[in-house]
C-alpha cells in the first residue's frame, strides 16, 4: 500500500463517500480502485463506433455484414450510423464497403 496525498472538491468527497458507503462497505480506497477500473474499460480506444440504425430498401442484392446472407433487392436493410468515440468496439475508419445488416441479425445485437 502506499499513501497519496491529493485534494478533491466538495462534490467529489460527497459522491466518494455515498458510493463507498453504498457498494463497499465504507471503504473509499476499494471505491476509488473500482472506479478507476470502470474507467479504463469503458474508456477503450478511439475511433467510430456504431451509434444506431437506418432502415433502407435494398437497391440490389446485398450480404449482411454480420451473417453473410443474402439480402435480395427491396428487402428491408439496416445501415449503421457512425459517431466519433471512444470504445471497446470503436474502429479505426469508417469501412469504404458497403456494411449493411439484416434484421434478424439487428434484433439479437446491443446497440
Amino acid at each position: 500500500m502506499k499513501r497519496l496525498n491529493f485534494t478533491l472538491d466538495s462534490e467529489t468527497v460527497d459522491l466518494l463517500n455515498r458510493l463507498s458507503a453504498q457498494w463497499y462497505d465504507g471503504n473509499k480506497s476499494q471505491t476509488v480502485r473500482a472506479a478507476l477500473e470502470s474507467l479504463a474499460a469503458h474508456a477503450g480506444k478511439q475511433g467510430w463506433i456504431v451509434k444506431g440504425y437506418t432502415p433502407v430498401r435494398s437497391a440490389a442484392t446485398v450480404e449482411c455484414h454480420e451473417c453473410g446472407s443474402r439480402q435480395a433487392k427491396g428487402n428491408l436493410i439496416f445501415r449503421p450510423v457512425f459517431e466519433r468515440s471512444a470504445g471497446p468496439s470503436a474502429i479505426q475508419s469508417i469501412p469504404n464497403e458497403e456494411w449493411v445488416e439484416c434484421a434478424s441479425c439487428l434484433e439479437t445485437k446491443q446497440v
